[in-house]
């Protein structure tokens, strides 16, 4: 069986490898959302309600049917292997009497934030507890792959020994900035904020900067010191406001930016006892050649699904 790691060679240091993870997560995070939207719309709808109009272009209607039919195809798919997954994780956890606690779950949370860079945006819009769903997932489903996998006590306490630092989590901070190009420009979107108008609104309007802006202005977690952002940016978290914005900020490659402290994550140190079985699963997985999806999984939990036949 495949594991969910590439099989690297052994590094006295080295980060968690996260990326491939927020990636997948992200994708079936829109996918949880849209099909959200769906259930929120009865099933059983009249044939009036079906064509209720939902939006107009120049005396067009855009009905109701046309528009849950247009989301089903663009994310449908997605939404529906996300859920199947699960339960067939749920499955394999049951059958092998497998566990996962909350601790674990907040261990693996934070860790997926400390490494975090300044301007990934795999992590933006994460709710909470959809994020909890596919962590718990995820673990399930590395815990079956290694439970069968032997790992010495002394190779667990010398990778933690070597990578301590990946377990002293610093302060994070749930990031938005506004950049302009001039002071001027970033003054008058100042006095907007001041006078209600929405952060996120104003990001997507004014922003110079387009990746960015198309989030609301959400550059994910960030941490004080991070290299891939401004100094001034990182310097300006710790003395705002959860909620707040900060003063027109210069930055050193000429534009200025206001920045937004969405919430904050309180640093972290982790013990030797409190990732001991993380390490150990790290290990086991990285000793299997080559990497297992929770599709793999489907046969043995007699899984089936609506487009298995298209």
């Amino acid at each position: 069986m495949k594991s969910t790691r590439n099989n690297e060679d052994f590094q006295p240091k080295r980060r968690l490898k996260t990326k491939p993870v927020l990636l997948v997560l992200g994708i079936l995070l829109l996918g949880n959302l849209m099909w959200f939207i769906a259930w929120l719309i009865p099933n059983d709808k009249t044939t009036s309600e079906t064509e209720e109009e939902v939006a107009s272009v120049n005396g067009k209607a855009i009905t109701k049917n046309q528009w849950m039919a247009e989301m089903e195809s663009m994310y449908g798919k997605e939404v529906l292997l996300d859920m199947v997954n699960t339960e067939v994780m749920e499955a394999a956890a049951e059958k092998n009497n497998i566990k996962v606690s909350d601790a674990e779950i907040d261990l693996e949370l934070a860790l997926i934030r400390s490494t975090q860079e300044g301007g990934d945006t795999s992590f933006q819009s994460f709710d909470e507890e959809v994020m909890r769903k596919k962590v718990r997932a995820r673990l399930i489903l590395e815990k079956v792959l290694a439970k069968d996998i032997v790992i010495k006590d002394a190779d667990i306490k010398a990778f933690y020994e070597n990578n301590k630092n990946l377990y002293n989590i610093p302060t994070s901070y749930r990031t938005s900035v506004i950049y302009s190009s001039t002071e001027a420009e970033a003054k008058e979107v100042w006095k907007e904020l001041k006078n209600g108008s929405s952060f996120e609104g104003l990001a997507r309007e004014r922003s110079s900067d387009v990746s960015s802006a198309s989030l609301g202005g959400d550059i994910g977690y960030v941490v004080e010191g991070a290299e891939t952002i401004d100094e001034a940016l990182g310097k300006a978290l710790p003395k705002i406001d959860v909620g707040k914005w900060s003063d027109v900020i210069p930055l050193k490659d000429g534009r200025f930016a206001v920045v937004q402290v969405n919430s904050v994550f309180k640093g972290q140190s982790f013990s030797f006892s409190d990732v001991k079985n993380h390490i150990r699963r790290e290990l086991a997985l990285d000793q299997l050649p080559q990497s297992v999806t929770q599709e793999a999984f489907w046969e043995e939990f007699d899984a089936d699904w609506f487009y298995s036949e298209k």
